[in-house]
């Protein structure tokens, strides 16, 4: 795995008054995945393409594994990165497993052994099984299925990191949710350090561990989808991830900012009757779950140790969301 690091990371164009991306500083953390949204000419796909220097920066670095890529080959960086575009780019020529393996085979060092096992496994990984799709053409399968195909290739020689721009933007609304449920399924078991360009707000929540928010090249706000929506820096940041929406916040805040009291506040008595809920789950979970079970209280639990935490009710959370809304009129206009 690999952290990337912008240290006020600069790109000017020649002929252009302001630069599309002005001296970003921030962090990715191994492992995880950071979406970067912004309106069109925020400066996103720039800095994504940086990272595997299609694009030059003017000035600052970009630290991968302690060293500054400005300093490296080019060709060899983009080698140890995966790359993943809305076009797929599959080449028509070649069946699935080919194109599968293609990034593989130049980066050399593979046995045909070697190959062929690599290809079914990540035919698996993305859900195409092997028998069925690896002598099939491009021309033959959906766009979905492309994508995957795509992916599966961008992790063909198991980078560290991987560039994903809008990969999901030309696909329709069901297939898309398809892709993100199974990016998710597939980060899960990888681990990957991901950069993520979206234009769609719902899709950053859904995939960002952390959200890059920025706006003419500056970068507004970093955070989780929960910081971002409790504490927006700016009115910019309010408007563009919807943090007045209360349905949004229902739908992202977790049921553990509601806490109404703990454990033993309620009997023991009373305490194994009321339903549950694990601290994973949001305010909307734990609000349609109140009102299907007409429960006065739901006791919330570690998701992972069953530890009680302390229950939550219907006040509670209108209480947390009066709170949150309360905090949001006027945020600090203020940039990192």
């Amino acid at each position: 795995m690999a952290k990337i690091a912008f240290q006020a990371i600069t790109k000017q164009f020649a002929g252009s008054n302001n630069p599309a991306v002005d001296a970003v500083t921030f962090e990715v953390n191994e492992g995880t995945t950071c979406m970067l949204v912004g309106t069109s000419g925020s400066g996103k796909t720039t800095l994504l393409r940086m990272v595997n220097r299609l694009i030059e920066p003017t000035s600052g670095q970009i630290i991968i594994e302690g060293k500054n890529i400005l300093e490296e080959n080019p060709i060899l960086l983009r080698r140890r990165i995966g790359y993943v575009i809305q076009q797929v780019g599959l080449f028509p020529h070649m069946n699935i497993a080919e194109n599968t393996r293609v990034t593989a085979e130049i980066a050399g060092g593979w046995s045909k052994e070697q190959l062929n096992r690599r290809v079914d496994e990540l035919l698996e990984l993305v859900g195409l099984p092997p028998a069925e799709y690896r002598k099939r053409f491009p021309r033959q399968l959906s766009g979905g299925q492309q994508q995957r195909v795509g992916l599966a290739r961008a992790l063909a020689t198991d980078p560290a990191i991987l560039l994903m721009d809008e990969p999901f933007g030309a696909l329709d609304a069901i297939t898309r949710a398809r892709m993100q449920d199974e990016l998710l399924r597939i980060q899960r078991d990888v681990h990957k350090t991901i950069l993520f360009v979206s234009h769609d707000i719902e899709e950053a929540f859904k995939l960002g561990d952390m959200i890059a928010v920025l706006h003419e090249g500056h970068l507004m706000q970093l955070g989780t989808p929960v910081e971002l929506l409790a504490k927006p820096n700016n009115d910019y940041v309010r408007k563009l991830v919807g943090a007045d929406s209360i349905l949004r916040q229902l739908q992202y805040l977790p049921v553990t900012d509601a806490l109404d009291g703990k454990p033993e506040a309620v009997s023991s008595a009373h305490w194994g009757d009321l339903p549950g809920s694990t601290s994973d789950a949001t305010l909307l979970e734990a609000m349609l779950k109140l009102l299907e079970t007409n429960a006065p209280a739901l006791k919330v639990q570690n998701q992972d140790t069953q530890e009680a935490l302390g229950y939550i009710t219907l006040a509670s959370i209108n209480q947390e969301i009066t709170k949150t809304r309360s905090n949001i009129q006027e945020p600090e206009e203020t940039r990192i």
